[in-house]
């Protein structure tokens, strides 16, 4: 990972177009008659087309290409709830990650509202514009009632990254992690270090997966989430076990699996080592992770370590995602994304990792083993594959499961499109 500077950085983002997206023209617009089809008179045909039938925007517009990246900046990256304005830069940069990974098209809006009912007022007039919205950086726990109520109101798929997100990914890790340790899913017990937004989203996706819900302890600042406290919310409820541990340390001891999605330095190499054999970390936390790979990989040698870090193996990239998974969606004209479509991207993420590794994907990270192992469990961001592979599975899952409007049926055309994208 370069190692950037703060000059380095600004001058990025300020150097020749300010910012990092623009809005390119996608029809001839250099005669009269261009202008003439482009605004008056011609464009009043399309917009009787879409008068007498909605679903002809998918036809006449932009709508079915085009993702609004939604936030009020309540809990951007690592900064926390810095505003929506300085979240901007943020927003711009996941336009652009939809764009490069996916071909999909995205505006930014950040929305200077932290009243649940007046954010979701907001997004959901402006809804028409988009074929998709993906919320970012809001924070808990007013991202889930934000989340499921612009799903239950609204006919196009929402989806807060930051939850499932990370829940998609890592579940694809788990999957593949387990194999590798030998080990039943079923049977692991998993210790998630945090209870926010992502954590909790995480573990609900284990779940669905195979982990049982008792198998799960999770920790938050005060400490073990269990019965015995009196202090949790609603979303902390669905999670309390009857233990007694109290510590983190103590959740940690005989673990199969931990998850962080917390802060920095907090799970010490002692920590680890009264894990059961062949553990599986999974140190989120970003820059600073729960604990660095050189202390992990030192406390014992049997670890399979995954990381939110791009400078070492296995990294937990939502990348690897949200492109892929929207993109499928507005393929099919989706009215959301449900369960089934993430269950079905976690799958297709597993098994790419275990199909040989292209040329030209091995000579972007010439310097890692790119063979199914503990040192690569998850696709790498530049594999092209992604996009034809989870896009497909996620398209296919909203059809089977009933959520697509436009039903795809040559695969094969489809797959060809989709590596035509990119």
């Amino acid at each position: 990972m370069p190692n950037i500077n703060k000059e380095q950085a600004l001058n990025y983002h300020s150097s020749g177009k300010k910012g990092k997206i623009e809005i390119v023209p996608t029809k001839p617009h250099s005669t009269q008659e261009d202008l003439s089809m482009a605004y008056t008179p011609g464009v009043a045909e399309p917009c009787l087309e879409i008068q007498k039938d909605q679903a002809n925007a998918y036809k006449y517009t932009s709508k079915g290409n085009l993702v609004g990246v939604i936030s009020n900046g309540t809990a951007v990256l690592g900064l926390g709830n810095i505003g929506a304005l300085a979240g901007k830069p943020v927003m711009e940069g996941k336009a652009l990650l939809f764009k490069i990974f996916s071909g999909i098209d995205a505006f930014d809006i950040e929305v200077s509202e932290t009243n649940v009912d007046k954010f979701v007022q907001a997004v959901k007039a402006i809804s028409p514009t988009f074929g998709g919205i993906n919320l970012e950086d809001i924070k808990a726990p007013e991202c889930f009632e934000i989340e499921r109520r612009l799903k239950e109101e609204l006919d196009i798929p929402v989806m807060h990254d930051d939850q499932h997100g990370t829940a998609i990914i890592s579940g694809a890790a788990l999957l593949n992690a387990l194999k590798i340790a030998n080990k039943k899913i079923e049977n692991v017990k998993v210790v998630v270090s945090g209870a926010g937004s992502a954590a909790i989203s995480c573990a609900k996706m284990y779940i669905s997966l195979g982990v049982k819900r008792e198998n799960i302890l999770m920790c938050d600042s005060k400490g073990a989430i269990t019965t015995s406290r009196t202090d949790l919310n609603d979303a902390k409820k669905f999670f309390a076990v009857d233990s007694s541990a109290k510590t983190l340390a103590d959740a940690v001891k005989d673990a199969d699996v931990f998850l962080g999605v917390s802060r920095g330095n907090i799970l010490t190499q002692d920590m680890v080592k009264t894990m059961n054999e062949n553990p599986l970390v999974f140190a989120l936390a970003n820059p600073i992770p729960e604990i660095s790979y050189e202390d992990a990989m030192q406390a014992r040698n049997d670890i399979i370590f995954a990381t939110g870090r791009s400078d070492y193996p296995n990294q937990v990239n939502n990348v690897l995602g949200f492109p892929y998974i929207f993109r499928g969606a507005l393929d099919t004209h989706a009215t959301s994304i449900n369960e089934e479509m993430k269950l079905a991207a976690v799958y297709a993420l597993a098994k790419l990792a275990h199909e040989p590794v292209p040329e030209e994907v091995k000579k972007v990270y010439a310097n890692e083993t790119l063979e199914f192992g503990r040192e690569y469990i998850l696709p790498k961001p530049f594999d092209k594959r992604l996009v034809v592979e989870v896009s497909s599975a996620v398209a296919k899952a909203a059809i089977e499961s009933g959520v697509a409007r436009n039903v795809i049926t040559d695969w094969q055309e489809y797959r060809k499109e989709l590596a035509k994208r990119i």
